[in-house]
């Protein structure tokens, strides 16, 4: 049964992460690309389970989220999706699959849902891509949306650095996620903004803010890959690693070579 530090086993929907914010209860959130790692994640009591877009970088070994392609998010949030029993599932929609016009991106939101089984999808932007956000709304997907450094537009930015440290853009991030908000999205992610932004923008607007790199908020998500330690090159300061499966796994592997070698595995009971 799901639910390794959390009462409520319940499915975690839109409405009940509203309830959340409420009541002061923050929210859980990592990502999965996998079947059995989805499993894990959602019997130790994630609330929500993010098939990223990150994908492209942790699984695929691309240098940003650009290359992914809408075949590939299908084919990971179907893994993920077959194995969650309580959390949300929300898959990014990959670059390119929404920005040319507010139709392509609803077709493109109806087949991810169709194909995947997920709950839900998250987009990046603001004021540019709100009619697309009304009108995939309007078909009856839910959307997380996604502001401060999105990863997707990184080649106009030049630089992961810190967003909105300038008061116009802070300004402008503030009347997106008003609008995002009104609009009717379920969530949002803000990525890599001041802390004191952050806790404006989650005072100001009504739906749960999840932080990554800007500091409190309604809750949280990280990049499994990244606070598991897998990965020893990402070091950003707002990754806390809880584990370093990195040393581990190097470990086991290395192990198992040498029992491979020497003779000694496989002994007399394992073996048939």
């Amino acid at each position: 049964m799901p639910g390794y530090l959390v009462e409520d086993t319940r499915k975690v929907t839109t409405h009940r992460l509203m309830e959340m914010k409420e009541q002061g209860k923050k929210i859980a959130m990592l990502t999965a690309y996998d079947y059995t790692t989805a499993q894990i994640v959602d019997a130790a009591g994630v609330d929500i389970i993010l098939v990223g877009d990150s994908a492209s970088n942790v699984m695929a070994g691309n240098h940003t989220t650009l290359p992914i392609t809408l075949d590939q998010m299908i084919y990971h949030a179907r893994s993920v999706a077959r194995a969650v029993k309580r959390a949300l599932v929300v898959c990014d929609m990959p670059f390119g699959t929404y920005q040319v016009n507010a139709t392509e991106g609803v077709r493109n939101a109806i087949r991810i849902m169709q194909e995947t089984g997920c709950d839900a999808l998250k987009l990046e932007g603001g004021v540019e891509i709100i009619e697309t956000v009304r009108r995939i709304l309007e078909a009856g997907i839910p959307v997380m949306a996604h502001l401060g450094l999105t990863p997707q537009s990184i080649n106009k930015f030049g630089t992961y650095a810190v967003r909105a440290r300038e008061e116009a853009e802070a300004a402008k991030l503030l009347s997106d996620a008003r609008l995002l908000d009104e609009a009717g999205c379920f969530g949002l992610v803000v990525e890599k903004i001041p802390a004191a932004l952050t806790q404006k923008v989650a005072n100001t607007i009504h739906i749960p803010v999840i932080g990554i790199g800007g500091g409190p908020a309604d809750g949280q998500v990280l990049v499994i890959d990244d606070m598991l330690g897998k990965n020893k090159d990402f070091t950003p300061k707002f990754l806390r690693r809880y584990a370093d499966l990195h040393t581990i796994m190097t470990d086991a592997i290395g192990n198992y070579v040498r029992d491979v070698k020497s003779g000694d595995f496989p002994n007399e009971n394992e073996r048939y």
